[in-house]
């Protein structure tokens, strides 16, 4: 079963670095172009053996209840030393906030009831020993949130901390959302 990952290999690293709460504050303290996010990240479907499946869910520090991004994730192992995150959407978000807590509120989704972000997956490698690095590919991810034509995802991922630059660009190429500067820096609880 691909659930009992190998807590060493690098995919069972990986996997408990991604596991767990997170949250901006530190940052947001220090910069205030960052605003308190936090993240709950929570493995899903144990029982299945098609890759490791998390539920993720992201809100606004003050505003916890109703998360503004919810997402299923899909973890896999490619051949070349290279870790795969498929990314999905859903309907009705929202009757799911808090699933990161009781994952029984999950109890009606499956993986036939989700909408893969063709485009979006964010490629994963191992850099230095406590260290994986990623992001999607080129233009593929596609996005009209803010006049935006395709999104961009770089992930740098910690024992202790979760680092995410997501942004927005036109069809010129010119960022129109997302941090300007750098990623959010998650801390994990």
């Amino acid at each position: 079963n691909a659930q009992n990952v190998n807590e060493t290999s690098d995919f069972g690293l990986l996997v408990s670095y991604l596991e767990g709460n997170f949250n901006t504050l530190e940052q947001s303290k220090t910069d205030t172009n960052y605003y308190h996010i936090v993240l709950h990240m929570k493995s899903i479907w144990n029982e299945r053996s098609d890759g490791i499946w998390m539920y993720v869910e992201q809100a606004v520090g003050w505003k916890q209840e109703k998360p503004y991004r919810q997402r299923i994730y899909r973890l896999t192992e490619s051949d070349d030393n290279t870790f795969i995150s498929e990314v999905y959407t859903f309907e009705n978000p929202l009757k799911y906030a808090g699933a990161w807590k009781d994952i029984n509120l999950l109890a009606d989704l499956s993986p036939e009831k989700l909408a893969k972000r063709e485009g979006c997956t964010v490629y994963i490698k191992k850099t230095e020993n406590e260290t994986f690095e990623g992001g999607t590919k080129g233009k593929e991810c596609q996005s009209d949130l803010s006049g935006a034509k395709y999104a961009s995802s770089k992930v740098s991922i910690k024992p202790d901390m979760f680092i995410s630059w997501d942004r927005g660009f036109d069809d010129k190429d010119e960022q129109v959302w997302g941090a300007e500067t750098g990623g959010y820096i998650f801390k994990k609880e």
